[in-house]
């Protein structure tokens, strides 16, 4: 049987900020699609509750750890456990992230800081220590930053985020050329305007129907919107690209101001 160029059976997959709703249904599709899935979040209850239902629906064993992300020394605990379990991943998904809503000059150092190492430093930290245990096994794998639009446009009340996601992107094209030549590929998926648990609030304010109307395809995206690039990027079809910011937004990041 021929294998499909998207497929992503019995790949390790490893998704950060796995427990919330992106996280969660990222988690889902590929445990779907046959890969092996290794979840990772602070929330220990979310996180066992997830698992549960993985392995319940579709008969798989889940890898689970509880951890911060912005924790190097726990992060390498985990990828060294997997590996004395023999399992090494073949990619990493950066998903877990944080944001709040306040004026610039409203923001304190603390609120920079959670949001900005949460959204640019944890994955750095994550991607550095997979690519440096798939270098010395020589496991070709793939890096999937989840960036957002506001990496290249502006909002209010979000700055930290906006420059957390535009770094994320810009470090994902610096990582792309670096680990090129070690068979590892680096990109982004950067998502529209989504309802998730840090932003249902403005989503559904005044405000955020303000936004809505300035869509082009007049709706938030929605999460399996996101599937497509995901498997692309993942799989051998996304073989020859890297380097690469793809958007899912409903045409928001090219529509007139």
């Amino acid at each position: 049987m021929t294998m499909s160029l998207f497929d992503v059976n019995n790949k390790n997959v490893l998704i950060t900020g796995a427990s919330g709703g992106l996280g969660k249904h990222i988690t889902t599709l590929f445990a779907q699609k046959g890969a092996n899935v290794i979840i990772c979040a602070r929330s220990a209850d979310k996180l066992q509750h997830l698992k549960a239902n993985l392995e319940q629906d579709f008969g798989i064993n889940v890898h689970s750890f509880v951890l911060d992300v912005n924790d190097r020394q726990a992060f390498n605990q985990m990828i060294s456990s997997l590996e004395d379990n023999g399992v090494r991943v073949d990619v990493l998904i950066n998903n877990a992230g944080v944001s709040d809503t306040k004026s610039f000059l409203n923001y304190d150092d603390n609120d920079w800081d959670k949001i900005v190492n949460t959204n640019l430093k944890a994955p750095w930290q994550c991607s550095q220590e997979i690519a440096q245990h798939m270098i010395a096994s020589h496991n070709k794998g793939a890096i999937i930053n989840i960036t957002s639009v506001l990496s290249e446009s502006v909002n209010l009340g979000v700055s930290p985020y906006c420059a957390s996601k535009a770094g994320l992107r810009h470090l994902t094209e610096v990582m792309a050329v670096e680990l090129a030549r070690f068979g590892i590929n680096v990109n982004a998926v950067a998502p529209g305007y989504m309802v998730t648990d840090i932003n249902k609030e403005y989503l559904m304010s005044d405000l955020g129907q303000q936004l809505l109307k300035r869509i082009p395809s007049r709706k938030f995206v929605d999460f399996e919107e996101l599937d497509g690039a995901l498997l692309l990027l993942a799989s051998r079809a996304g073989k020859g690209i890297t380097g690469v910011e793809i958007k899912v937004d409903g045409g928001h990041s090219c529509a007139p101001i």
